[in-house]
């Protein structure tokens, strides 16, 4: 299990969030520390698995536009739903719960036509007796995607992205397993010289096409507990989904349409704090009902797509 991160640590992961290809020098620079403590500190945090530091695709980039929230009703025992449901390519996030469904999952696809092939999927798996469906309309905050509103991603590029050939779909591939992967390591796998795979590297960087950046183990942060709560809301959902973003322990904000209007994640070191953001979160301004659900186990969490590597 990964140690919690102690003060330095911290300061240091927070760099990594923000661009995970930071050179160990100016990570120096920032904390105050020699290049040598620093580079130390990063092998510790990433060999002891408290810290992955890894490119997170933008979902347009390999054709995701559609995205939604699947509380699934079982019968019998939830894990061989929740494994099956995993297994699934378009799941990003399964998790067994307390409260609501028995299994909730996030399934991130192409478009309507396959959020429908999923649903179907889902609702044939043995077991599950029902699903109901949040839609996303608008993800406000997601923790470590480099869409709008997540906490360590660059501003966008405005526009749309530049093409993106098969030699960068490999580099892409190739961050996602390791985002801090050298130049020269990258270039040897794709066939370029080291500059012209620097060009393309920074290229998609400065894009938005990737971001490269520090995923943390909750333990590591001290999360010990875990919820999702959904939201009914009277007037306009978006406003109380930018409200909720602001709000401690909150990492992860939709607004959208189906049984609830927002939905939303929450993190906390403990059960006092969880209650403070939940009374937050009903206390917002529109707010009229809230329901939470409690991960009991996570069984899949991935930030990566099917990419050649």
């Amino acid at each position: 299990m990964a140690a919690v991160l102690d003060g330095l640590d911290a300061a240091l992961v927070r760099e990594l969030q923000r661009d995970g290809r930071v050179s160990y020098q100016r990570l120096a620079e920032l904390l105050g520390v020699s290049r040598e403590a620093a580079r130390a500190r990063v092998h510790r945090l990433t060999s002891s698995g408290a810290v992955r530091v890894v490119g997170i695709v933008r979902p347009s980039v390999v054709g995701i536009t559609a995205v939604a929230h699947v509380s699934l009703a079982v019968e019998g025992p939830a894990r061989p739903v929740a494994e099956a449901a995993a297994a699934r390519p378009a799941t990003s996030f399964v998790s067994c719960t307390a409260g609501g469904g028995a299994v909730v999952a996030e399934v991130r696809v192409a478009d309507d036509r396959a959020l429908e092939r999923e649903f179907t999927a889902l609702r044939g798996v043995p077991g599950v007796h029902g699903i109901e469906v949040f839609r996303c309309a608008e993800l406000l905050r997601d923790a470590y995607s480099p869409l709008p509103g997540g906490p360590a991603a660059p501003r966008p590029a405005e526009g749309p992205l530049p093409p993106v050939d098969e030699t960068d779909r490999v580099l892409l591939g190739l961050l996602q397993v390791d985002g801090r992967a050298s130049f020269a390591a990258l270039a040897e796998r794709v066939g370029l010289s080291q500059p012209a795979t620097r060009a393309r590297v920074l290229r998609l960087l400065e894009s938005g096409a990737v971001h490269v950046t520090g995923l943390v183990a909750s333990q590591a942060l001290g999360v010990r507990e875990a919820v999702g709560v959904g939201l009914g809301v009277r007037g306009a959902a978006r406003e109380a989904a930018a409200l909720a973003v602001g709000l401690p322990g909150v990492n992860y904000v939709a607004a959208g349409h189906g049984r609830f209007d927002v939905v939303c994640g929450v993190d906390a070191a403990d059960r006092a704090a969880l209650l403070g953001t939940l009374d937050a979160l009903r206390a917002l301004p529109g707010v009229v009902r809230a329901e939470s659900w409690y991960h009991l186990d996570i069984v899949k969490e991935t930030y990566s797509y099917d990419l050649p590597a």
